[in-house]
């Protein structure tokens, strides 16, 4: 499946799930490209845990998200902004550079330090999770992101 198709199928199954798929932006002063494909987890007593391309999502599933992006040109550090579907709840992320808002994109922090009406933040209340990206994994020129989450 051609590249197109495959961002396409993506998009269409988490809007079908979620509403809305909005792209993961990259903030920086250099042209950085990313893609996103979502799968399902699935788990069975023949074959275990494992991960399909997502195509249709239900209620309760638990998908994970792998954000690619490659570096076009320019130089130092830049920043990825995903914003998530309200019917996906974010679960956790693989990478370390990763902070979340829990109000919109308006404020960032560790998870652990968010607050909501004066109560600890819990996962499910992350509205958007950026990566910030350091110059020095930049300057590879690509690099795979991922975090999971729960179709609510």
């Amino acid at each position: 499946m051609d590249t197109t198709k495959r961002i396409l199928c993506t998009i269409t199954a988490v809007a079908a799930c979620c509403g809305t798929a909005l792209p993961v932006q990259a903030q920086s002063r250099s042209s950085v490209q990313t893609d996103s494909t979502v799968f399902v987890e699935r788990i069975d007593a023949r074959n275990g845990r494992r991960l399909e391309p997502a195509s249709l999502l239900v209620r309760g599933d638990r998908v994970v998200t792998v954000v690619t992006w490659t570096r076009m040109h320019g130089t130092g550090g830049f920043m990825l902004t995903n914003p998530l579907p309200a019917r996906l709840a974010y679960q956790r992320s693989a990478s370390e550079m990763q902070e979340v808002s829990v109000d919109g994109g308006r404020s960032w922090g560790q998870l652990e330090a968010m607050r909501v009406d004066g109560r600890q933040a819990m996962p499910q209340d992350v509205t958007h999770v950026r990566w910030r990206i350091p110059a020095s994994y930049a300057a590879l020129g690509q690099g795979r992101i991922a975090y999971s989450g729960v179709v609510r």
